[in-house]
C-alpha cells in the first residue's frame, strides 16, 4: 500500500482528527494526544493497514522555528512525539506524529501528556522512558516511567534545546 492510501483510510476513518502528508520524505499521519491510543489500535487492527511493529518512538523540540522557514507565521515553540510503523505482511511504513506544547499549562517544569502505547506494543515501553528520560514527555499509563539512561537525581531533559548542562553532577566537573 502507498502511503496516500494508508492515509486516506485514516483520515476516511478519522475524519478532521486526523492529518497526513503523503508527499513527505517521511509520510506520517498528524494526531492530537486523546486521538493516539484510537488512531494507533486502528493502524494495528485494520486487515488491510495490520501495522504490527512499532520501530520507535522520539520525540523532537521545535523551540525556534527552521531558518528557512522563518517566514512562516504563526509558528509557536513545541514538542512533537514521532512513531515509525511497519506492517510485516504487507510490508508498508507510516509515522503517526502527536503536536504537543513544550509545557502543560505553560507552566516551564510541567510536563506535557500523551498517552502510552504500551497496552498495544511491548515495545513502546522503553522507547516511551527514552523520550521521557531526554526530552521531557509524560506517557500516561505508562507501567514504569522512570528514567533510562540518566541517574533518577538528573534534573532536567538533555534533548530540550533550553537545557543547561550542569557545570558539576555529583562532585564531578562537566566542563
Amino acid at each position: 500500500m502507498k502511503a496516500a492510501e494508508i492515509i486516506a483510510a485514516v483520515e476516511g476513518k478519522f475524519g478532521p482528527r486526523a492529518k497526513g502528508k503523503a508527499d513527505a520524505i517521511d509520510p506520517f499521519i498528524t494526531v492530537a494526544a486523546a486521538d493516539l491510543v484510537e488512531v494507533v489500535r486502528f493502524l494495528r487492527e485494520d486487515t488491510i493497514l495490520k501495522f504490527d511493529l512499532l520501530h520507535n518512538i522520539s520525540g523532537v523540540d521545535y523551540l525556534e522555528p527552521d531558518p528557512k522557514k522563518v517566514a512562516k507565521a504563526g509558528f509557536e515553540p513545541h514538542l512533537e512525539v514521532v512513531y515509525h510503523f511497519q506492517s510485516f505482511a504487507f510490508a508498508h511504513r507510516i509515522a503517526v506524529k502527536v503536536v504537543l506544547p513544550r509545557w502543560k499549562d505553560n507552566e516551564p517544569g510541567k510536563l506535557p501528556d500523551v498517552p502510552s502505547l504500551t497496552a498495544l506494543y511491548v515495545s513502546a515501553d522503553w522507547h516511551e522512558r527514552e523520550t521521557y528520560d531526554l526530552v521531557g514527555v509524560n506517557f500516561t499509563g505508562h507501567p514504569e516511567l522512570t528514567r533510562i539512561l540518566l541517574a533518577e537525581d538528573w534534573e532536567g531533559h538533555p534533548l530540550r534545546k533550553d537545557y543547561e548542562f550542569p557545570l558539576e553532577y555529583h562532585g564531578i566537573r562537566g566542563r
